[in-house]
């Protein structure tokens, strides 16, 4: 008999109590995940939880409930603290190195570096310049001085894994930041007034001069650089013309399954993005598939 994921409980029922990070700090039970330049702890595969004790100078926010019901809490810290360095066995880690996560760690993991980046980067009023009040357990900040309100956003991002009309071949693009070491999907934030099919169209357009047909929807996975959401597609190319616009995308090959196979195994002919992407995870998707 099959069981159900465990999904991350966020306990939002409790943001609306007065001073409820507060109590949980009070509370022998409460556990907390600290974050420090947007880079956790983890250990043995587990998003490391510390005593609220155990942390110094930090801003605090509800993270929600642990698999067993104990509260969890965030703390981001700022880059100098001594009060909570790691222990020899244990590593800070950024997104990009936490591809072995479990989808309950990993939820809690991309979760806690969005929040704390949030609490971060947002601190005076955008409308009047006052200096804000966090509310909601840390899931909202109030400007006394206008009265405005402001809570974590998220970007919209799309990103297309593009076959060919035979589906033997994929069509990757090498980004100028990655100075040719990496292909990987084209992507691009969606613009105002886009849909997220506009936008996959209007990018393959203007990175590599390529039509799309067949166009649909895969997975999508929260990317908190600093907060995207990236929308993954599938796309089938109308023919093989493929060209980089020279500025953001210096190169664009496509490679045969083939190809594709030797690359994942980390032996060429271009290195793939890192395995906690949904890129990464698009790639090997599509490779493991075989055309009808």
């Amino acid at each position: 008999m099959s069981t159900a994921p465990r999904t991350f409980d966020r306990a939002a029922e409790l943001r609306a109590e007065p001073d409820v990070v507060e109590r949980l700090r009070a509370e022998p039970d409460t556990r907390v995940v600290v974050v420090r330049d947007r880079r956790l702890r983890v250990q043995d595969g587990v998003v490391r939880r510390v005593a609220p004790a155990e942390v110094g100078a930090a801003e605090w926010a509800l993270l929600g409930r642990d698999a067993d019901g104990a509260a969890l809490l965030l703390a981001s810290a700022p880059s100098e603290t001594d009060s909570i360095d790691a222990a020899p066995q244990e590593r800070w880690l950024g997104l990009r190195e936490a591809g072995d996560l479990d989808p309950f760690e990993a939820e809690i993991f991309v979760t806690a570096i969005a929040v704390a980046g949030w609490l971060s980067d947002v601190r005076h009023c955008a409308a009047c310049g006052d200096r804000l009040e966090l509310r909601n357990g840390g899931w909202s900040r109030h400007c006394p001085g206008c009265g405005a309100d402001h809570f974590p956003r998220t970007d919209p991002a799309v990103i297309v894994a593009v076959e060919s009309a035979d589906g033997e071949k994929l069509l990757l693009g090498a980004n100028a930041r990655w100075r040719g070491t990496m292909y990987s999907c084209f992507a691009g934030f969606v613009e105002a007034g886009e849909s997220m099919e506009d936008t996959v169209h209007r990018e393959l357009a203007e990175e590599a001069d390529v039509r799309l047909r067949e166009l649909r929807y895969i997975s999508s996975q929260p990317w908190p650089y600093p907060r995207s959401l990236m929308v993954g597609f599938r796309a089938v190319a109308a023919d093989e013309r493929a060209v980089g616009d020279g500025e953001e995308i210096i190169d664009v090959r496509w490679l045969t399954r083939a190809e594709i196979g030797t690359a994942l195994a980390g032996e060429g002919p271009v290195g793939l993005p890192g395995r906690s992407s949904i890129a990464r995870q698009m790639i090997e998707q599509w490779y493991e598939e075989r055309p009808a």
